[in-house]
């Protein structure tokens, strides 16, 4: 065997070596920031730049650990299993918070990850359990984060009246249904500790990213406050 085919070959060899065991990841994956423990997946809301919200939390217990890090090992079609995370190390501890439902949101290296998936839930109330947790709700540009409007307390008393007791529905469904199509409003929800999630809604059709279609009385608060943003 020549030089240049042993050469060859040890190229080959060398470049298979690196590839992932079984094809994966099978491409460059853009993972949101999550994790998933006790059958409920949560995200990192990265806090707009214009947020000037200060987090007043404190750590509660440990309630598990990552056990698999998916990020640069996990095919694109994985799914999330319980002590999976996108990108937090294998063996962060994650924890609850303090006065916070954990099914809510919950701690891990420094961070907080709220509720983005939690298929127990049947109301928003359940899914977001906020009740007398909330400061303030805000309507954000859908275009950089900024905050437009902060409802007033009689409107925001109205709104988590109405949407806590919202009933879900399957989301892919409401895609499906072209629920989530037309115009859309982001809503920032701000709790009393600090904590700031966002929730979508599609005004043509009432309906919000969580998977619930609004009532009357909470589409007319909405648009009520929307109207005012350049009044």
């Amino acid at each position: 065997m020549n030089y240049l085919v042993k050469l060859f070959l040890a190229f080959v060899l060398t470049s298979c070596s690196n590839l992932p065991v079984g094809g994966c990841p099978d491409g460059e994956i853009e993972w949101i920031h999550a994790v998933k423990i006790k059958d409920v997946k949560y995200e990192h809301h990265f806090p707009e730049p214009h947020d000037m919200v200060e987090l007043n939390i404190v750590q509660g217990d440990e309630i598990g650990k990552v056990g698999y890090k998916m990020a640069d090992d996990a095919c694109s079609n994985y799914k999330m299993k319980n002590g999976d995370a996108t990108y937090l190390d294998e063996g962060t501890p994650i924890y609850s918070i303090k006065d916070t439902p954990t099914s809510l949101a919950v701690l891990a290296n420094d961070q907080v990850f709220v509720v983005e998936q939690n298929t127990k839930a049947k109301t928003v109330g359940e899914y977001y359990p906020i009740k007398d947790l909330v400061k303030k709700i805000h309507i954000e540009s859908t275009l950089d984060g900024r905050r437009l409007r902060t409802f007033p307390d009689a409107s925001t008393k109205v709104f988590l009246d109405e949407w806590l007791a919202l009933s879900l529905h399957d989301r892919e469904q409401l895609a499906k249904d072209n629920k989530d199509d037309g115009e859309s409003i982001f809503l920032e929800i701000e709790l009393k500790n600090g904590i700031t999630f966002r929730e979508t809604y599609w005004r043509d059709n009432k309906t919000f990213h969580v998977g619930a279609v609004g009532t009357e009385r909470l589409a007319e608060t909405i648009e009520k406050e929307y109207s005012l943003i350049h009044k």
